[in-house]
């Protein structure tokens, strides 16, 4: 019964300092100069999850740069926006790394264009830089099952775009104008961010793909590498010397984490002899 008291006590006193130690690291503990990957993954359609992790990582005083891994097609305007403008603002004070996977293009490169360097494979699929919308029109079916909608409207283009009639001229017009808008929002983006002319960049504004070696040639990467050259060039870069300590999202622990001794990296970097496999019996 002793031993079993004893054995408790330890379990607690242990976990006690883990969590502590935790606790520290969460709060940007300086612990040695590290590279941050932050992956953006799929169709952007929210921005809240990436610039939460990437505003994490700019104010981690020990994290000297960060590895922007894309690997989307685009997404929706104003997320890619959001997040364009928080890795704006963290180039101001670290170096940003973008790392191109299969495919960077349209909204994928709207919030790459702002970084340090940009780095693709010769394949990546990049580029993309237009605007669609692209709205079904049902009319002509529901007149052959002779179903017909019925509106009510207080503004004469409350409706527009609606899948139910056919689009007018100047319905088409208005919504032009919102695409073309948007489109050169998108050109003066990628004109600062790659200190380019805009009407340079119009030239390859026409919504065509690029392969990372055209995007290269075309002034839109720096460099041919993937994800180990980029997270290298950004060491590089900070002034880290040797091979750089990389650091990716943070994950919760459970109880059975710790007991098992599966700690984040850093933190049995701290401990090395705390591996946490202790065996408790009677």
């Amino acid at each position: 019964m002793k031993k079993v008291c004893i054995a408790i006590i330890v379990l607690f006193l242990v976990l006690a300092v883990v969590s502590a130690l935790i606790v520290l690291f969460h709060k940007g503990m300086p612990i040695g100069d590290k590279v941050a990957v932050l992956r953006v993954e799929g169709p952007i359609l929210d921005s809240k999850a990436t610039i939460e992790e990437l505003t994490e990582y700019v104010k981690d005083p020990s994290v000297k740069a960060i590895v922007l891994r894309v690997d989307s097609p685009g997404g929706v305007v104003p997320p890619c926006q959001e997040i364009y403008e928080e890795v704006k603002k963290a180039v101001a004070k670290k170096k940003i790394i973008v790392s191109m996977g299969s495919a960077a293009a349209s909204g994928g490169y709207y919030i790459s264009a702002p970084a340090t360097r940009i780095f693709a494979n010769p394949g990546t699929l990049t580029g993309s830089i237009g605007v669609i919308m692209e709205l079904p029109n049902i009319e002509g079916l529901l007149n052959k099952v002779g179903v017909k909608a019925e509106v009510i409207k207080s503004g004469k283009y409350k409706d527009m775009a609606s899948m139910f009639r056919s689009m007018g001229g100047k319905e088409r017009n208005i919504l032009q104008g919102v695409l073309d808008d948007v489109h050169q929002q998108f050109i003066d983006v990628v004109a600062e961010g790659r200190k380019m002319s805009p009407e340079e960049v119009k030239k390859i504004a026409d919504g065509r793909v690029f392969t990372g070696r055209q995007a290269m040639n075309a002034g839109l990467v720096d460099e041919m590498g993937d994800l180990e050259d980029a997270i290298k060039a950004a060491g590089r870069l900070a002034g880290i010397k040797g091979e750089p300590t990389v650091v990716t999202k943070k994950e919760k622990l459970s109880v059975i984490d710790i007991l098992r001794g599966q700690l984040p990296k850093e933190l049995t970097e701290i401990f090395p002899t705390m591996k946490m496999k202790y065996i408790l019996a009677p």
